[in-house]
């Protein structure tokens, strides 16, 4: 005989996950707990806990694998339609931003590893390259992050114009350039080295310093500057 499916109404109030979280705060709630609260929902045949035990599955009960997910790989996910997917991609946005916004307001940076620390969070998801910069001030004080080109590296997608103009706006002295490697390999290209030469004399018209231009991959880091290219 088939056994009985209960929902999350039938569970005892302190098995609940939006009743635990109440009683006991979310850091008492497990990964399947928490994801299950963002579903909000069950479906006919699974309840909310069991979608986010087949969400999780899906990436290998792994969190940093989870938000490489894109909106389709989630939706191949027995019981995940848009709605559902939606919720986890912007649950996750959220925790990269609030990442970003954490150095900002007094956080100096003394050193390659510190920004690749910072930047790690930024890009470590992306599968395709992203291009971002770090404005700073005099004090290496960090203003603001900002992903200014996706797709791949190239003088052609890279706008220098754009990147002396946002740096102006931000009332940035320092640029710290930065893009990932999804593929793992932390060696420059010569596009690379091309490109942040002429981002270097381009912001140099304009008295800003570029400090360092740093690659990301979930190997760790490349620093030009730490290499004698900068």
């Amino acid at each position: 005989m088939q056994a009985q499916k209960y929902s999350i109404k039938m569970w005892a109030k302190d098995e609940r996950p939006r009743e635990k979280l109440r009683m006991m705060g979310p850091q008492a709630l497990s990964n399947t707990e928490l994801l299950a609260i963002l579903l909000h929902s069950g479906t006919k045949s699974e309840t909310a806990i069991d979608l986010a035990r087949n969400v999780l599955a899906a990436a290998a009960n792994n969190l940093t694998q989870l938000g490489r997910h894109t909106l389709r790989d989630l939706q191949q996910v027995r019981g995940i339609g848009e709605a559902r997917s939606m919720a986890i991609l912007a649950a996750f946005e959220l925790g990269r931003r609030r990442h970003a916004d954490k150095p900002a307001p007094r956080s100096i940076i003394h050193s390659s590893e510190e920004m690749a620390s910072f930047l790690q969070t930024m890009l470590e998801d992306y599968r395709h390259e992203i291009f971002g910069i770090v404005f700073l001030n005099r004090a290496n004080k960090i203003n603001h992050f900002e992903i200014v080109s996706q797709g791949g590296i190239s003088a052609t997608i890279v706008d220098t114009k754009i990147i002396v103009r946002k740096a102006l706006e931000q009332d940035a002295t320092n640029l710290v350039l930065c893009h990932n490697h999804p593929s793992g390999n932390l060696r420059p290209s010569a596009a690379d080295e091309t490109m942040t030469q002429k981002i270097q004399e381009a912001a140099a018209f304009f008295d800003i310093k570029v400090l360092d231009h740093l690659i990301i991959s979930q190997e760790g880091y490349y620093s030009f500057a730490d290499n004698g290219k900068i």
